[in-house]
């Protein structure tokens, strides 16, 4: 009975050894995303630290594990003239994603269109990868169509934070190396000396002399004014200017000067008044003057006609005496006919 007892429990832990260990491997293999969706993405550089069971996360949240790595040559490429196109030396994962952590998102062509893309990113420390899904911008990262069919849903790359530093490293590097660094150098070499030339002999010497000269003259000049006592009559002028502003007198001339200047104003009004009042006396007398014209021209002609009747009868009296008392002369008879 003791030896069936042992046999039970070495049954029973090797039972339980291989529910763990297949528990482990169900884990590790994401057996428990295998409801979610696949996607794939393809890489044109290395996917060095990336494995079968790497997290995929979204805004470092995980979501998704990595099932499948491989070459697309392997799996799309058909023939040698396919291997020659570089888009067939690519990597392609395929990975599987928990859309239910993610929630309530747009479909996959619109996501795309605002710049859903993925990317591998490698933990600084362990060295270890994982695949990051997130939004770019969809100018610079443009979605390009594989020249296959892909098996699952597909998600455009973009490079790594990595392979862009290093990407920009070496473009960096191709433009030095195009740098005559030899011609540079002989010009840098030209540009010191020309400069040791002008500060010691050229005119920028000069212009040092003259500026230092201008600065001992102005020192001296500093030095040799009395600037104590400009100090002291500036005190003095200031304190006449405040007494000044301060003077009883001064205070009753402005106000006298404002009174004055009130009246003025007040005359000026008066005046304007005045004169208005006076053109249009002046524009009335005008009227009456065209008036009285008028009406004394007839009677200075009426005069005029009596003065010529009165002259008439003056040289007649002069010629005539007598008819003043006898009447007027007799008149010639008519000719006969």
């Amino acid at each position: 009975m003791e030896g069936r007892g042992v046999f039970l429990r070495t049954g029973a832990l090797i039972v339980t050894g291989l529910g763990l260990l297949i528990g482990i491997v169900w884990f590790l293999g994401g057996e428990r995303f295998r409801h979610g969706a696949l996607y794939e993405s393809y890489f044109h550089e290395s996917v060095q630290g990336l494995e079968v069971g790497a997290p995929v996360k979204y805004r470092g949240v995980t979501v998704g594990r990595v099932t499948t790595i491989g070459l697309v040559s392997a799996v799309y490429g058909h023939s040698t003239a396919d291997i020659d196109r570089s888009a067939y030396r690519q990597v392609f994962v395929r990975y599987l994603v928990d859309t239910n952590k993610i929630g309530r998102l747009p479909n996959l062509d619109q996501a795309l269109r605002l710049g859903l893309r993925a990317r591998i990113t490698t933990q600084v420390i362990t060295g270890v990868g994982y695949l990051e899904l997130d939004f770019v911008n969809p100018l610079l990262y443009p979605a390009t169509k594989p020249p296959w069919k892909p098996e699952a849903s597909y998600i455009p790359s973009v490079p790594s934070t990595f392979t862009q530093v290093q990407d920009a490293a070496q473009a960096l590097l191709a433009k030095l190396d195009k740098i005559d660094i030899d011609r540079l150098s002989a010009s840098l070499l030209g540009l010191v000396d020309a400069l040791r030339a002008e500060v010691t002999t050229g005119d920028l010497h000069k212009t040092l002399a003259d500026a230092d000269t201008l600065m001992r003259t102005t020192n001296t000049a500093v030095q040799q004014a009395d600037l104590p006592g400009l100090a002291a009559n500036l005190r003095q002028t200031s304190t006449a200017l405040r007494d000044l502003t301060t003077n009883p007198a001064l205070r009753r001339t402005l106000a006298n000067s404002a009174t004055a200047t009130a009246r003025l104003a007040t005359l000026t009004t008066r005046a304007t008044h005045l004169i208005a009042t006076l053109q249009n006396s002046a524009h009335a007398a005008t009227f009456g003057a065209a008036d009285l014209q008028a009406r004394i021209t007839p009677i200075l002609r009426d005069l005029q006609g009596t003065a010529e009747n009165l002259r008439a009868a003056t040289d007649l009296l002069r010629q005539y005496p007598a008819q003043l008392l006898s009447g007027p002369p007799p008149r010639d008879p008519a000719p006969s006919r």
